[in-house]
């Protein structure tokens, strides 16, 4: 008998992520603003959101028929989905890490657009996790807005680890002015783009530090700054795995 058909839906503070698995294969990924995502193909009903799935395109109505529909969504918000099973967010990105890598013990690192989580997993169960879901300063978010003083791409902001400018301010407000202070310093841009990948390094390190182990996987939108995961391996002491698909992790969690 073929695997059941599922569908994962990770309905994040910046992008709704779909995943649609046979089994362990993954057949379908798509991803779309979270705002638009909404105002387009939700609304409450009784209290249930309600999402036209086959109107948004990314799934056939053969598909919604035949599959189980499992959903997660970001941080404490509560998701109440019509006809659909509902996980913690946690449980989610355990189990889509677990998916794409294969392995058992692991600390497990999700930066998103607004929070992050690290969670320790022994013999392929949680057995911990902590999050910062109270200040985006360690999150996506502090990207973008450190992009935005900088007059740079999150791209361009990803290229650049080396000889990072000292920037200590833990609140994503105070941060910016303290970057623009250093820009009227006039430090290269490129220092400057290292010194914020590194700040975001040395606020996660605190909780990192909590669940130690041989192999750190990170996923999440954040997982693909490049300079940041650079800092992050010579700073941690921990192999460093990046899944195929981190910003779909949770998606994958969901359907797997």
């Amino acid at each position: 008998m073929p695997d059941k058909l599922k569908i994962g839906i990770d309905l994040g503070s910046r992008k709704a992520k779909f995943a649609l698995m046979r089994g362990a294969n993954i057949v379908r990924l798509a991803d779309l603003d979270t705002i638009s995502f909404y105002k387009k193909y939700g609304s409450m009903v009784n209290d249930e959101l309600s999402l036209d799935l086959l109107g948004s395109g990314i799934f056939t109505a053969e598909e919604l028929a035949e599959a189980e529909i499992t959903v997660t969504g970001y941080g404490r918000n509560s998701i109440n989905l019509h006809g659909a099973r509902v996980i913690s967010e946690i449980k989610a990105h355990v189990a889509g890490a677990r998916t794409q890598t294969g392995l058992a013990n692991f600390t497990l690192l999700d930066m998103g657009g607004q929070d992050t989580k690290v969670a320790q997993v022994v013999g392929g169960r949680l057995t911990d996790f902590v999050m910062n879901d109270k200040c985006a300063a360690s999150s996506g978010r502090y990207l973008e807005n450190m992009a935005a003083v900088l007059e740079v791409s999150l791209e361009e902001l990803s290229s650049h680890s080396a000889d990072p400018v000292a920037l200590d301010a833990t609140c994503g407000i105070f941060g910016e002015s303290e970057l623009i202070g250093q820009i009227l310093r006039g430090y290269a841009p490129e220092r400057l783009c290292a010194g914020v990948n590194l700040t975001l390094v040395k606020r996660v390190m605190p909780m990192l530090k909590r669940f130690p182990s041989d192999t750190l996987v990170i996923t999440g939108g954040v997982a693909l700054n490049r300079a940041m995961v650079t800092l992050l391996r010579q700073q941690c002491g921990m192999q460093v795995v990046i899944p195929e698909h981190p910003q779909h992790n949770g998606a994958i969690g969901c359907a797997s």
